[in-house]
Order: structure tokens, then sequence, then C-alpha cells
């Protein structure tokens, strides 16, 4: 038994769980909403709030699989192309009943930097897979050559300026919640004290 709080035990419990693992189980979509908005509180510097979310469910995500396959294809060559590749991306769509398409909105006058919306957003879907979590729902952020191309940028409705950040798979998990492990901390940490 562990005196941990409950925040230091949600985050310790938090795992990737690729939709391939999910139940055909459908997601309660209060719970999405639950997920969606606390993303929208992560931090974000000068107020910008650069996420955008794009929910594919349903018969939706046929399109969406159709879309990524043929993205795939014009984004590789020949020599590029690995069908288990192109077969993964597919399947995972539809193995997953929710599908949250992540993007960023670039602010115009570009004042705030590059590299804090990025992080903005990165603190979003966190807070997204923590909340996924607590319903013992498994997640999983993909950021493949598709997921994150001009292509599905533009199909997922933003400007040119604007970035695609990825794919995140929610789901039930059709198996046992993974274990956990990390390397000690003592081995990333240096304290300067003087």
């Amino acid at each position: 038994m562990t005196n941990m709080s409950p925040i230091s035990q949600l985050i310790r419990d938090r795992r990737t769980i690729k939709p391939k693992f999910y139940s055909d189980q459908p997601v309660d979509e209060a719970i999405v909403n639950e997920l969606l908005e606390n993303a929208n509180w992560a931090p974000t510097h000068g107020m910008t709030e650069p996420w955008r979310f794009t929910v594919f469910t349903g018969e939706a995500r046929t399109k969406l699989r159709d879309f990524m396959g043929e993205t795939y294809r014009s984004l590789t060559t020949e020599e590029t192309f690995k069908q288990n590749k192109y077969d993964g991306m597919q399947e995972s769509v539809m193995h997953a009943p929710v599908v949250i398409a992540i993007g960023m909105k670039r602010q115009d006058s570009g004042k705030i930097s590059l590299l804090d919306e990025l992080l903005a957003v990165g603190c979003a879907v966190q807070n997204m897979h923590l909340t996924a979590t607590s319903h013992g729902l498994g997640g999983f952020w993909s950021t493949n050559i598709v997921a994150t191309s001009d292509a599905m940028r533009d199909y997922i409705g933003l400007d040119s300026g604007d970035q695609a950040l990825g794919l995140f798979y929610v789901g039930h998990p059709a198996c046992d919640w993974p274990e956990g492990t990390r390397g000690a901390v003592d081995d990333k940490v240096r304290w300067v004290r003087a």
C-alpha cells in the first residue's frame, strides 16, 4: 500500500495502449467531452490556447481510414512504402471507437514562439491522456507520417501556418492494464545548490 496522492497515482498509472488492444465497446460521449474540456485547461503562454481537436467516431472513421491510406501512398515512394505501416494505420483507426486529431493553431502575430505553442498542445494531450486513464480507458498518441502531414492539417480544417500534431486514439482495453517501469529519477536529475 502506498501513501501517494491520487494525482501522483494517476500519473504513474498512465499507459500507452495501442488500438489493436481495444475492445469494441463504445466510449461514452460525456467522457470524450471531459477529455476535451480537461485538455482545454492546459497551460498556455500568452493565453493563445493553440490546441484544436477534431473528433472522429462511428462511420467518420471509415473516411479517415481511407484518407490515411491515400495520403500514406502519396507521401511515400515505391522504396519507402511499407505495407505493414499502411495496414497498421488503417487498422488503428477502425479499432479505436474514438480518434481525436490534434492540431496546433498558430497565433496570427507569431508573438508567442512556435515552441511554446507546441508545448502547450503537448500539455493538453497529456491532460486528455490522464483523464482517459482516470476512466480506465486506453490512450495512444500517434505521430506517424500521415498524422503530422500538411494533408492532415488541411483535412482537419487548419490553415497553412498551423500544424497537425498527430492522432489520439481512445478505447476500452481488451487486455490487462499494462505494468510500467521507469529508470531511477536520480539518474536524470542534477541538483545545483550553490
